[in-house]
């Protein structure tokens, strides 16, 4: 199996950062990078890389989210008695005057279904990320997935009117997603349209409910890669750390592409890349 170099590392967490956010799988390019490169992702060192990749993505998430995210906790803190309300009154608590909580329990139950599936199919999902017809099989649904936004009416509805079945819905999208192929951005941004929550609002949830996610595939990741029984093997820390940084990067470019596409609903223009891909990968060429 071949090193990892900072060569490598760079092309990786490039890899890592636009396919993370764009609705064409990470873990489908990942497996098809890893591949080109003879790289071993079942090593120590790729553990330990992919974890510090992940972490990178996540920082994007807060880097554009920025603001929206510090006046949501500005508000979420008001709600719950922990700071004056705003001038605005924001916080007290009146009739719809609570939307900050809500959204926070609302990611709490998609949050659930997700661990859940992660959690009971870990094995399962594992083997399929070895198997390219599979990856292939993910690709291909999660076109099909993006093809539909393209007749989906513009989503009218509202926090007050996004319920905990719907939380539930997207969660479980997300949960889904944890099969290689399967892009997480993509299935949880098209749950959200199709339960008729406007799309500005369905790409910032996707987002916010990736966080845990994220973090807590994440950890799982790390806490294998202490546990391997090659746990003394060296990690190249420096082309890890690279990679880190250029995950960063390029997601915080592929993350305002993204909201850009589903501002002008143009999620669909993706499936025909997901299709190509997909049929590429069955047929076993890449």
């Amino acid at each position: 199996m071949s090193e990892l170099s900072y060569l490598r590392a760079v092309v990786l967490g490039a890899v890592q950062g636009l396919t993370e956010f764009l609705p064409v799988s990470s873990s489908a390019h990942l497996a098809i990078t890893q591949r080109w490169f003879g790289l071993n992702p079942e090593s120590l060192p790729m553990h330990v890389f992919d974890g510090l990749v992940h972490i990178g993505t996540t920082l994007a998430v807060f880097i554009v989210f920025a603001t929206s995210l510090r006046r949501y906790l500005r508000r979420l803190m008001a709600e719950l008695g922990w700071t004056r309300p705003l001038p605005d009154g924001r916080g007290a608590n009146q009739i719809g005057g609570r939307y900050a909580l809500r959204i926070l329990l609302l990611g709490v139950a998609a949050t659930i279904p997700t661990g859940a599936i992660g959690v009971g199919f870990k094995k399962t999902l594992e083997r399929a990320f070895g198997e390219l017809v599979w990856i292939g099989i993910g690709l291909i649904f999660t076109g099909v997935l993006l093809a539909v936004t393209a007749w989906v009416g513009r989503g009218k509805r509202g926090w007050k009117d996004f319920g905990w079945p719907r939380a539930v819905l997207v969660g479980i999208a997300q949960g889904i997603a944890i099969w290689p192929g399967v892009s997480r951005s993509g299935s949880t941004i098209c749950a959200a349209t199709f339960c008729g929550l406007r799309r500005r609002w369905a790409a910032e949830f996707s987002f916010f409910i990736s966080i845990p996610a994220i973090l807590g595939a994440t950890a799982l990741k790390l806490r294998e890669a202490m546990a391997m029984p090659d746990a003394d093997t060296a990690i190249a820390w420096g082309p890890t750390l690279v990679g880190a940084a250029a995950a960063l990067a390029a997601g915080v470019l592929s993350l305002r592409l993204l909201l850009g596409a589903v501002r002008r609903a143009k999620l669909h223009y993706f499936a025909l890349y997901c299709w190509i891909i997909g049929v590429l990968l069955i047929a076993e060429v890449l």
